[in-house]
């Protein structure tokens, strides 16, 4: 990123963090990243450091422990430490998105005090745990259930696909108080990982962004108290989905940063391979990748801090974030394909960092929404929210 063409405002505190985060991320994060991503090692030691910069609760106010940054400068950094390993990227999207956010916008001033100041700290981690083993794209369905008892709720049911599951210490787990309610009988709860009934079952051997945990979490009459609920009974649902909102713009700064790193690579191995007597920068296919490369990206970017800029102005931008992640991930996984091409035989090698873009960037067409859930809520913003 070029700093002084960005098209956002920042504040001069902002673009020095940002700066250091670039910095941060090229010596400390990238050198490692090829062994995390060879041995699916957690990385503790640098999640550690990026807590002490401030980066694990980017968003939330000062007050309860945050750095009290935009989401423009949230997302740059997102892009900085995702070039650089995108596994570090989304432990990182997942504390501030999808578990700082919410507590900090239905949270009480108890539950901020005692969980969010930890959490945005970085000296504790969250996980979001919507997803289940039949419900991924269909949320109202739950099957988690959550059953009233004397001084609180017993949850019972299984989650899967949950990022940071085995190292968080809070969950924000999603649960039905009736399934036949649909959407209207679920409920968000914070619960502490070291609750009884709480259990981490299985961790998926995936494809990409190795590093991270995918768990499947089962929660057996895991009993929390009244205070653990997040905002009223009920309101899970809308809880859970404006989280997502703000979460692609997370996922779409992660491509970015797969899709940079992809893109760097490229440039630099076209400049260095002869082919014919000249490096093959020099051939018109090979240039006509690296434009439309280039292009792509920053599409996505200016896409991505526009939800930003937007989110910050307090303004609707559910169906902002939506073609930002969609176009975001999409121009990742191109990317990261052109690049192997541009690589050759060496591309397919586990030498080149472009074999760990494309894996990577399969997963942010995914998560957080698929890309057909995408267009889904672009589509709905364009009749349904008139």
């Amino acid at each position: 990123m070029d700093l002084d063409r960005n098209w956002p405002s920042l504040t001069e505190s902002e673009i020095t963090i940002i700066e250091s985060v670039e910095q941060f991320a090229r010596d400390v994060v990238a050198p490692v990243a090829k062994h995390h991503d060879e041995t699916g090692e957690f990385p503790t030691a640098i999640i550690k450091q990026m807590a002490e910069m401030g980066l694990m609760g980017m968003m939330v106010p000062e007050q309860w422990g945050g750095s009290g940054l935009s989401t423009v400068a949230y997302a740059m950094a997102i892009e900085s430490i995702s070039k650089a390993c995108a596994s570090t990227g989304v432990i990182m999207s997942v504390n501030n998105s999808l578990v700082c956010a919410p507590i900090e916008a239905w949270g009480t001033d108890a539950q901020k005090e005692k969980i969010l100041k930890p959490l945005a700290r970085g000296e504790k981690l969250g996980c979001f745990a919507l997803s289940e083993p039949g419900h991924g794209s269909d949320p109202a369905g739950l099957k988690v259930r959550a059953v009233k008892v004397d001084g609180g709720y017993k949850i019972s049911g299984s989650k899967n696909w949950i990022t940071n599951g085995r190292e968080a210490d809070v969950c924000l787990v999603f649960a039905t108080l009736d399934s036949a309610l649909k959407h209207k009988g679920i409920c968000a709860f914070l619960v502490d990982t070291k609750s009884a009934g709480y259990s981490v079952n299985k961790l998926e051997d995936k494809l990409g962004i190795t590093a991270s945990s995918t768990a499947t979490l089962f929660f057996d009459d895991c009993f929390v108290p009244q205070d653990a609920l997040l905002g009223k009974e009920g309101e899970g649902f809308k809880i859970a989905m404006t989280t997502l909102d703000g979460g692609r713009i997370g996922i779409a700064a992660q491509a970015l940063g797969i899709a940079q790193c992809a893109l760097d690579a490229s440039k630099q191995f076209a400049a260095e391979r002869e082919q014919f007597g000249a490096p093959i920068s020099k051939l018109q296919a090979i240039r006509f990748y690296v434009a439309e490369m280039r292009t792509k990206i920053q599409a996505a970017r200016l896409l991505t801090w526009n939800a930003s800029r937007l989110k910050d102005l307090k303004r609707p931008f559910s169906q902002e974030a939506a073609m930002a992640k969609l176009f975001a991930a999409e121009s990742a996984m191109w990317v990261a394909t052109k690049a192997i091409q541009v690589h050759g035989g060496y591309g397919y090698t586990k030498e080149y960092v472009v074999e760990r873009n494309f894996r990577d960037a399969k997963i942010t067409e995914i998560y957080e929404g698929t890309s057909e859930i995408q267009k889904l809520v672009i589509a709905a913003g364009e009749w349904d929210g008139k």
